[in-house]
């Protein structure tokens, strides 16, 4: 399990996840191949990169300011100004928890948090400071240390064995009050949820309002984009065409598609059908270059781009979440099909006729023109002041050609019959068989972990925290985010659609308010969405405080008319008065302002639900923007 590294070190190289405890006896699960070590009161974790760790100490305090101040002092001085602190909801055990937030400059490449818990009259300080690449590649194995952290002596709350309550009206009526409440919460203009229990649907609905502004309500049939919860029907189409003897999951891609490419021609030959759609194949996200760069592009394109991408990780040995592959992954299966045709019209295809058609899911489309005639939820976001607002659209036409991994429109009762068809196995309510059990369920199998109790299978996210399995997938696009999700063991299902931010808040919650009702758990959800509906706006009034809006325009008048990226196009530079707008082709926002502790300034979008993408200034005398993800950098010259 171990390995010591050097003479007189306690530096150990752990070969495997191994259990182990903080220095007062909190277990908590170590990731294999990180570093483990005891300073004083301090267990560190350490990335296999050795510049990022997750240290854990355990103080005696009166409390959480001392705790923090104690925490900080066994590892090292804390250098970065305080951005935000806020209270957290109590859980697993612990108590008396908050999180605090620092302010680190863009340039440094890095992330730094901490929280502090209390539980058997001992602090447990956390304290995450990581590289953001490090952090984005192995987010999979945080998630293990943090999920897996308990106090000493406890045990988590479990449901396994427990046979789920009959949703009566009274019950009910407890998940939709959460609906309800969550919408006063968090600001979310509309929602869609439906249930089903023993082949029932129990409830079909929505809350609130399509547009604000307007009076069409939500309801069963209104459309929603369902973003990536199209990846766990895009892999229902591969276990079709299993089923039906035309590819397995260890096929060869380049077998399917001759002119399949990704990366070199060795990583190439290697990808397997399962490898576009496990999130296992160690390929880094790339979303910025299908945002910033996606009018005119095709499923041809996209394709094209796998041509310059090489995983980061071997094949297994990691979550590491793909959109682009997943798009592949559709494509590849529509040209299977129907190989004469263009591909994003043989997927089109294929889908309607594998997938929708078969299910009764008449009013699920990728065709936008037609979702924004019916009857649909129009997307929405926050304010920089905390305010709901109707968002900008077209940012999300950029995900009509990754389609495959997000692109549909769906609606209450569709997703219904989705769920109803997985909790049956394969089996219709005609009692028709569909597709096998075996080829569906192969997507619920393990391809990777993603945290202790929760594992990636082929589209498809199984979660056991409370000791019975959840099937489910979740989908964030610009200003709709949601979820569907079934219990197999209990034939119970679930979906929640959303038409604003925060919406993840409403349906990452949701999972845990249906067991605790359905299995008479400790009422916790209520109390988290609230806390977490806090803490969101706390965030963003500590971002406004270091914006300056309008842009500076001592800092704005020196900007480029236009900036050029290979990768992400054009930012055409506008200014209105004292506005300054970044124009990116198919969306645009006004960016604010800000100075960063190193003394650099960036320019922030700000547009309700486009806001976040940052731009810093380059230094030297060349005019150039510089924007960032987990993994990449990107340069804007100026023109």
């Amino acid at each position: 399990m171990l390995t010591q590294e050097g003479e007189n070190s306690n530096i150990q190289s752990l070969l495997i996840d191994t259990p182990t405890t903080t220095v007062l006896g909190n277990p908590f699960t170590a990731p294999a191949d990180w570093y483990l070590y005891v300073k004083g009161a301090a267990t560190f974790i350490e990335a296999p990169e050795r510049d990022s760790r997750i240290v854990l100490v355990d103080v005696h305090a009166t409390d959480d300011s001392t705790a923090l101040s104690k925490g900080w002092a066994a590892y090292k001085e804390v250098t970065w100004p305080l951005k935000v602190t806020n209270a957290q909801a109590d859980r697993d055990g612990w108590f008396r928890r908050r999180q605090y937030e620092y302010q680190t400059s863009p340039n440094e490449k890095r992330t730094i948090v901490a929280g502090v818990m209390f539980a058997n009259d001992v602090w447990t300080v956390w304290i995450y400071d990581m590289a953001n690449d490090v952090g984005g590649k192995r987010s999979a194995q945080v998630n293990l240390v943090f999920s897996s952290l308990l106090p000493k002596g406890y045990s988590r709350e479990t449901f396994a064995g427990k046979k789920p309550n009959i949703l009566d009206e009274k019950r009910i009526a407890q998940l939709t009050t959460y609906i309800e409440n969550a919408m006063k919460a968090t600001g979310v203009p509309g929602v869609g949820l439906g249930v089903i229990q023993d082949g029932k649907v129990v409830f079909a609905g929505g809350f609130g309002v399509r547009e604000l502004g307007k009076e069409d309500k939500v309801d069963e049939e209104t459309l929603f984009i369902i973003a990536s919860n199209t990846k766990t029907m895009t892999t229902l189409l591969l276990a079709k065409l299993v089923d039906a003897g035309k590819l397995t999951w260890t096929t060869p891609v380049n077998e399917l598609m001759s002119n399949f490419r990704l990366g070199s021609e060795e990583t190439t030959k290697r990808t397997l059908v399962e490898h576009l759609v496990c999130a296992c194949t160690g390929l880094p996200r790339k979303d910025m270059e299908l945002i910033f760069e996606y009018k005119g592009m095709t499923a041809k394109d996209l394709m094209q781009r796998l041509i310059e991408t090489e995983p980061t990780t071997d094949f297994g040995e990691m979550f590491q979440y793909s959109n682009t592959l997943a798009a592949a992954a559709g494509y590849m299966a529509g040209h299977v099909l129907f190989p004469d045709m263009e591909l994003g019209e043989a997927y089109d295809k294929a889908m309607q006729a594998e997938v929708f058609d078969p299910l009764g899911m008449n009013a699920t489309t990728f065709d936008y023109e037609r979702a924004l005639a019916a009857n649909h939820a129009s997307a929405h976001g926050t304010t920089v002041d905390g305010k709901s607002a109707l968002g900008d659209m077209g940012i999300n036409h950029f995900i009509i050609h990754v389609r495959p991994a997000g692109g549909a429109w769906s609606n209450v009762n569709d997703v219904l019959k989705y769920i109803e068809m997985e909790l049956n196995e394969g089996v219709l309510p005609d009692s028709k068989r569909y597709i096998s059990s075996e080829a569906l369920l192969e997507r619920h199998v393990e391809k990777v972990p993603i945290s202790q109790n929760a594992v990636y299978g082929m589209g498809l996210m199984v979660d056991e925290t409370y000791g019975t399995p959840v099937v489910h997938h979740g989908g964030d696009a610009f200003g709709y985010h949601s979820d569907m999700m079934w219990l197999p063991e209990h034939g119970i299902g679930a979906v929640v659609l959303t038409n604003g931010d925060p919406g993840w808040l409403i349906r990452n919650g949701f999972q845990r308010k249906l067991q605790e009702v359905l299995f008479d758990g400790n009422p916790e959800a209520d109390e988290a969405l609230a806390i977490n509906s806090k803490h969101y706006f706390e965030q963003i009034a500590a971002s406004r405080k270091l914006y300056t809006i309008s842009a500076d325009i001592s800092f704005a008048g020196k900007l480029a008319s236009q900036y050029v990226n290979e990768s992400l196009g054009k930012i055409i530079v506008k200014r209105d008065d004292s506005v300054t707008v970044f124009d990116f082709g198919g969306w645009q926002s006004e960016v604010a302002s800000q100075q960063n502790p190193d003394g650099t300034i960036s320019f922030i979008t700000i547009d309700p639900g486009v806001a976040g993408f940052e731009f810093v200034v380059g230094s030297g005398d060349e005019s150039q923007l510089i924007m960032r993800d987990a993994q990449h950098e990107y340069v804007f010259k100026g023109i």
